[in-house]
């Protein structure tokens, strides 16, 4: 018997899932959560073998709940709406061993689940091609400091102060940073740079 976590913060779709999974008559559901703090304390609970997990979820993501469960001994499928290939990738990296669209038919799922229970990997065939093309992140360590504290909402001044830079030079780094984003205000930058899953 496969034992399955969900974790999916829209409730109905959860249900459905889990609705979905029980019949199935190799696969039992024995948690269920709706964000990625639980999705991590139901399965050190349950100690299942695979969390379906969606990616944005509130407290935690699914991505961070993945790098958090990675070497735990249950494997992860990504099942997102999301099909950017900065998720992907990160998906990737955390040790997932699969990643597939909602929009996929429902009964590619438990064949996902099965397949990954053998010891193979899912991931989306769109993704697969597009993460051959995937864009590098342009930005620097330092640029990437910068766009996060504007993302937090700080202004010029606040991110001069701590970062112990002068004014000026804020400015300078903002003007790199809209440049190399191809994007006209602070706002897009941030808009951007979520969209291809640089923030980290």
């Amino acid at each position: 018997m496969i034992r399955i976590v969900i974790a999916e913060d829209q409730r109905m779709l959860l249900g459905a899932l889990a609705s979905l999974l029980d019949l199935e008559d190799d696969m039992e559901v024995v948690g269920r959560a709706s964000d990625g703090e639980e999705a991590v304390r139901l399965v050190r609970l349950h100690k299942p073998d695979i969390c379906v997990m969606d990616i944005e979820m509130p407290k935690k993501t699914g991505l961070e709940a993945a790098e958090e469960l990675k070497g735990s001994g249950c494997r992860v499928l990504i099942l997102t709406t999301f099909a950017r290939s900065g998720y992907f990738e990160r998906a990737i990296k955390a040790g997932a061993h699969g990643y597939l669209l909602k929009d996929s038919p429902s009964e590619d799922l438990a064949d996902a689940i099965r397949s990954v229970m053998s010891g193979r990997r899912i991931y989306a065939p769109e993704l697969v091609d597009d993460a051959a093309f995937a864009e590098e992140n342009p930005l620097t360590d330092r640029e990437k400091e910068v766009l996060l504290l504007i993302s937090e909402g700080k202004n010029t001044k606040e991110i001069a102060s701590e970062l112990s830079l002068t004014n000026g030079t804020v400015r300078n780094y903002v003007s790199v940073i809209l440049d190399k984003l191809g994007v006209g205000n602070r706002i897009e930058a941030i808009t951007r740079f979520k969209e291809k899953g640089w923030f980290k």
